[in-house]
């Protein structure tokens, strides 16, 4: 089995040290404690790392996306880099680290099955799909599998929610519970577009198509974004 790691929050995690080499003696060591959590799990024969895409596409769409992001840790870029050197990682250029881990499961699901391959990260984007799925976060390291409807019906959920991490705020007021309640019973990924863009509707009317693929977009991980991959420095 394979396993992609989105390391962009073990090594955000790890750049406030006092300097660059502690920086990647942390990083190294809390790559190494997810490695052997998961292979509690699972048997896993090869590590994809993901980190450090720059050029995101999304800010073009809107400029507000990520900008409640603080100053970055001083050894941020530095260590992106050095990670990008020793394990040959993968970046996206245009794209953000989640569309390359994204496009790399995707190519795997493909080339053989979705039990080949574990997304591993701490990030609830990826439950947008049906896949494996290891939250590394260090009090959960949790492995799920995802079913189809629950990805269709977390992406859409997110539709109502928005993401307070990127800055995305859509339906004021609506939150995880209101979601649920709107999404109880649904059969397809039809019946979630019609219920959410029914709110969306109510919400913003003459405004809500536009708003509606705009969030879509923002949202929505891509899965092919093999143009846009690079691997190592």
């Amino acid at each position: 089995m394979k396993a992609i790691i989105d390391a962009d929050s073990l090594i955000y995690a790890s750049s406030f040290k006092d300097t660059l080499e502690e920086c990647y003696e942390t990083f190294t060591k809390s790559l190494e404690s997810v490695k052997e959590d998961l292979n509690e799990y699972c048997e896993v024969d090869e590590y994809l790392l993901c980190n450090g895409s720059r050029n995101n596409f999304r800010i073009a769409l809107n400029s507000q996306y990520k900008a409640n992001r603080g100053e970055k840790p001083k050894f941020l870029h530095e260590l992106h880099n050095l990670v990008k050197t020793n394990y040959n990682s993968y970046w996206g250029d245009g794209v953000e680290t989640d569309d390359v881990v994204a496009t790399l499961w995707k190519n795997e699901v493909d080339k053989f099955d979705d039990d080949s391959v574990i997304i591993v990260a701490n990030d609830k984007d990826y439950k947008q799909f049906s896949c494996w799925y290891f939250d590394m976060y260090y009090k959960r390291r949790t492995l799920d599998k995802i079913e189809p409807l629950e990805a269709i019906k977390n992406f859409y959920t997110q539709m109502i929610v928005g993401d307070s991490a990127d800055n995305i705020k859509v339906c004021l007021g609506y939150g995880k519970v209101a979601a649920r309640k709107m999404l109880f019973g649904v059969k397809s990924e039809l019946d979630c577009i019609k219920r959410v863009y029914a709110l969306y509707i109510e919400l913003y009317g003459n405004d809500a198509k536009r708003l509606f693929k705009e969030t879509y977009n923002l949202l929505k991980l891509r899965t092919d974004a093999n143009s846009e991959i690079r691997i190592g420095i």
